[in-house]
């Protein structure tokens, strides 16, 4: 009797409620959505023409019927952490997410370049917003946000900045690559930086990504003006314990400061590839995008 008493105790504490639904950790971070047999979650491969080739992309489509809204998330460099568990939660939540790979990095055809880089971001939302690929792949054109981490976080910011269109903005431990190296002596010390990232670039070299940054710093940078862009919509800053955060602070800082009012900013104690954090990191992000208005 003791026993049975134990065990039905047992049971009734691992159905609790305060249990199964972590405080605060949106339900799609940790459930698959109810199954929708006539909409139901799906894949597709993308071809994304930027540049005079097409780049690679896949669009993990929500279920439900559609439009659905729609996250762009852009990796950083060389984008070894491609966040694809944050996309799939995105997901979960009722979003689309559309990942692409620039030009000349991990298989996409032609030259890699940051320039390039922020021309392939245009060219993806160019692709999503076109009535010819909104419609298949469900996606609502009024509510695109676009979603970067590292170096993606710089291409989203400067790209956000011109883009009034978006319905908001996520930076994650974002890189100011165009301050990096503003003066040619960094040279040297920018290219040994970049040169353990390019077993997946192709046509480049760590002096030319050296070259590169110097040539548009500080003209490609976080300043004034992006900041001024990116006053008029929402914007989201996670930092973590990278060496990276002050500048994105800073850039948020600039942002309210230029009139934007909705920053959200929120630092977790944790790796550039938010390693340890992977739960707190798509808890943040649906909880900012189911905000959104």
């Amino acid at each position: 009797m003791r026993r049975a008493i134990l065990l039905a105790a047992i049971l009734a504490l691992g159905a609790s409620p305060a249990l199964a639904q972590p405080a605060n950790i949106p339900a799609a971070v940790y459930t698959d959505p109810a199954p929708d047999a006539a909409h139901p979650p799906r894949m597709e491969v993308l071809h994304i023409p930027s540049g005079g080739v097409l780049i690679n992309g896949v669009a993990y489509l929500a279920g439900g019927a559609g439009p659905h809204p729609t996250v762009v998330l852009l990796h950083g460099l060389p984008g070894n952490e491609k966040n694809l568990d944050l996309a799939q939660a995105i997901r979960r939540a009722g979003w689309n997410v559309v990942t692409f790979n620039y030009r000349g990095s991990w298989g996409s055809p032609g030259t890699f370049s940051f320039e390039g880089n922020l021309a392939d971001a245009k060219a993806v939302l160019a692709f999503v917003r076109d009535p010819a690929n909104a419609g298949p792949l469900q996606v609502d054109t009024k509510r695109l946000v676009l979603a970067g981490h590292s170096m993606g976080g710089w291409v989203t910011a400067l790209t956000a900045a011109q883009d009034p269109g978006l319905a908001g903005a996520v930076l994650i431990s974002a890189a100011d690559m165009g301050g990096r190296g503003a003066v040619p002596a960094a040279r040297p010390i920018v290219a040994k930086s970049m040169a353990g990232d390019m077993e997946s670039l192709a046509g480049t070299s760590p002096e030319k990504m050296a070259d590169e940054i110097i040539g548009f710093s500080p003209r490609l940078s976080f300043d004034a003006a992006v900041a001024k862009g990116l006053a008029g919509r929402p914007l989201l800053v996670l930092t973590s314990d990278d060496g990276l955060a002050p500048n994105a602070e800073r850039l948020a800082k600039a942002v309210q400061d230029a009139g934007g009012k909705s920053v959200t900013v929120r630092h977790e104690a944790t790796d550039h590839s938010w390693s340890g954090r992977r739960v707190a990191l798509e808890a943040a992000v649906i909880s900012w995008l189911q905000d959104l208005k």
